[in-house]
């Protein structure tokens, strides 16, 4: 099997691992709780983000990797993390804590998103080797991410959709 067609098999594989796993452990837990702590959860899952700033990181993946990829990947993660981090730092004051959940879920989203695109443009499955120790970041990490940011945005429009029908 070809070095492409393995990454992309490991990269849908972990969508269906991730979504599995999401499904049977945590989505019912998140829903379940109340819409505070629930994105208290992810921001602190998000918050360790900053550890994309490793497809930067000499030596660690290799100097072949398409900078077109990483650069962008690298501080695309490391703002989101950033933003993560503020969220839960100001979770005390509720009005900026929201305001920190929404921004750190768009620029997260937007991230991944135009890393795929990124990807895509510069062949990355034919560069996956170059990845090194941080190949299961794309592979595993990725998808965990990218699935809850959409259960955050649900959570996030369930919650607005609930205080609407109060009034």
């Amino acid at each position: 099997m070809s070095p492409d067609l393995l990454f992309q098999l490991q990269l849908v594989l972990g969508y269906v691992a991730g979504l599995l796993c999401f499904r049977v452990y945590a989505w019912p837990k998140l829903k379940s709780m109340d819409p505070f702590d629930a994105q208290r959860a992810i921001a602190t899952l998000h918050s360790f983000r900053f550890f994309g700033l490793v497809f930067i990181l000499p030596g660690v993946v290799s100097p072949d990797l398409p900078a077109s990829f990483a650069v962008f990947a690298a501080y695309g993660d490391f703002a989101t993390g950033v933003l993560a981090m503020l969220a839960l730092l100001t979770a005390r004051v509720r009005q900026l804590f929201w305001s920190f959940v929404v921004a750190f879920n768009l620029v997260g989203t937007a991230d991944l998103i135009l890393d795929y695109a990124h990807a895509i443009q510069s062949d990355l499955p034919a560069h996956a080797g170059e990845f090194g120790a941080t190949y299961a970041i794309p592979i595993i990490y990725v998808p965990v991410l990218m699935i809850t940011h959409v259960a955050a945005f649900y959570l996030l429009l369930r919650s607005q959709f609930k205080a609407v029908r109060s009034y």
